[in-house]
């Protein structure tokens, strides 16, 4: 039998172009699938013993040759051969080898809904994996915000100046982020949560295929409605690269951040030694690395989501070898934010802030402009005309060379007859924080309990 004769039986009258082989083979890359296909192949032969296509004997030899082949990939030492151009024939080839029931083993369903089987049960555990790198680095952000929690740090609007904010505050704002992706994730469990095998390469089987029983000995929540669209469906896919996007998003946003708060003109921050590195030429730098390569890497999983949503949007119904395409993209988006992930959790537990830099680019009191504004409109004055009249006491202020909080009230009673004495005690840091009551905000006592409820959520 040939090697084309082994693949797809007896159409063809001459073997494969050797540069065929090479090019359509997949099994470089799709053999990280190996544990759910031998996850699935075991399930779908339970189920053919069931329905009276499988002896006993049969099965027996089919789960032990399986779970043989299992250990040899586990070890290292299985074989991968190019010439079965993907996973599922080097495994079904290996056993019938070894075995002859596993001629049988292919009964009932086709290369299609196998390998959308395997990598729905792989991308479940994926999330999982994820959801729980998330955590992880949540968990970090916490501990940081817990560690620093009474430092006092500039916020920033357009990068410029804007008001002080808790670090811890600014902080949470991640641990947020992550959460919804974290949510995100869980939702696409969902729709990954279908059990696609039984459809066969089209319109299922004339066997009696006991589909639920599969889907119940996998695992799976929900057994597809439509054979035409379980094969051909990569929703999920393109839902989870869309999701790890935003990953990845976040952390490069977070990268920016660290990026920012770690160069000489910020000084908020020092990343420690082991998750930095020095330059070839310049012996006194001390480079960020960690965080420039994810803000880069960001890149990379964008472009994976854009890829794949490209590779589906022109194809007919139903499979198409184009989608062989779909697992690189995906195998690679997966790894890339979860050593993200990884890395930064360690990487934050590693980094010391200073205090001093940060109270200092705090503690202009032009950031409490706006505190003043409300003072005003305490008073009675209209928001509008409080606003105005704050931003001529700016210009005065810049144009005098004179701090804000150093203005004279006659000053300040030119621009307005409502100012008084008490106005400038607005410009105080602490009563600044601890004035903002609202839920949200970083008032320092509502921080502390964003903390709490977070460290006990996560531990």
């Amino acid at each position: 039998m040939s090697k084309q004769e082994a693949l797809w039986g007896g159409r063809f009258s001459t073997g494969a172009a050797e540069r065929l082989q090479s090019y359509g083979q997949s099994v470089s890359y799709d053999w990280r699938l190996y544990k759910y296909d031998i996850r699935g192949s075991i399930a779908h032969a339970t189920m053919l013993k069931e329905i009276g296509i499988l002896q006993t004997d049969e099965l027996n030899q089919i789960v032990t040759g399986l779970k043989e082949i299992e250990t040899l990939i586990d070890k290292g030492e299985f074989q991968w051969r190019q010439d079965r151009e993907d996973v599922h024939m080097n495994i079904e080839a290996a056993l019938t080898e070894k075995y002859p029931a596993g001629a049988k083993l292919h009964t009932g369903r086709s290369r299609n809904d196998q390998v959308a089987t395997d990598v729905r049960l792989w991308i479940k555990d994926q999330i999982q994996t994820n959801q729980k790198a998330i955590r992880a680095l949540q968990l970090s952000l916490v501990k940081w915000g817990e560690r620093d929690k009474t430092v006092v740090i500039p916020g920033f609007t357009h990068l410029q100046r804007a008001q002080p904010v808790l670090l811890a505050h600014h902080l949470l704002a991640y641990v947020e982020m992550l959460e919804r992706d974290h949510e995100r994730l869980a939702d696409c469990f969902k729709r990954a949560d279908v059990l696609p095998l039984g459809s066969g390469a089209i319109a299922g089987s004339t066997l009696p295929l006991k589909r639920e029983l599969v889907s119940q000995l996998l695992g799976f929540s929900k057994v597809s409605q439509n054979s035409m669209d379980a094969i051909s469906d990569r929703d999920f896919v393109i839902e989870y690269a869309a999701a790890a996007a935003l990953v990845a998003v976040h952390l490069s946003r977070l990268s920016e951040d660290l990026i920012l708060w770690s160069s000489a003109e910020f000084g908020f921050i020092r990343i420690g030694d082991a998750y930095t590195t020095g330059s070839s030429l310049m012996p006194q730098k001390k480079n960020p690395d960690i965080a420039e390569l994810a803000r880069g890497k960001s890149g990379r999983v964008i472009g994976n989501l854009m890829s794949l949503l490209t590779l589906l949007k022109g194809l007919p119904m139903t499979y198409n070898r184009d989608l062989q395409e779909d697992k690189e993209r995906l195998f690679d988006t997966a790894d890339t934010i979860q050593a993200s992930l990884e890395i930064f959790a360690e990487m934050l537990g590693d980094i010391a802030v200073n205090s001093n830099s940060c109270r200092k680019a705090a503690s202009d009191p032009l950031l409490l402009a706006t505190d003043l504004a409300d003072w005003l409109v305490k008073q009675g004055l209209p928001f509008r005309k409080a606003h105005h009249a704050v931003g001529e006491a700016v210009a005065l202020a810049e144009k005098t060379g004179t701090p804000i909080d150093q203005l004279s009230i006659a000053d300040l009673k030119k621009i307005s007859s409502v100012f008084t004495e008490d106005a400038l005690s607005v410009f105080s840091i602490e009563k600044g924080l601890n004035a903002r009551l609202m839920t949200g905000s970083p008032n320092p006592k509502l921080v502390e309990a964003q903390l709490s409820r977070w460290l006990s959520s996560l531990t």
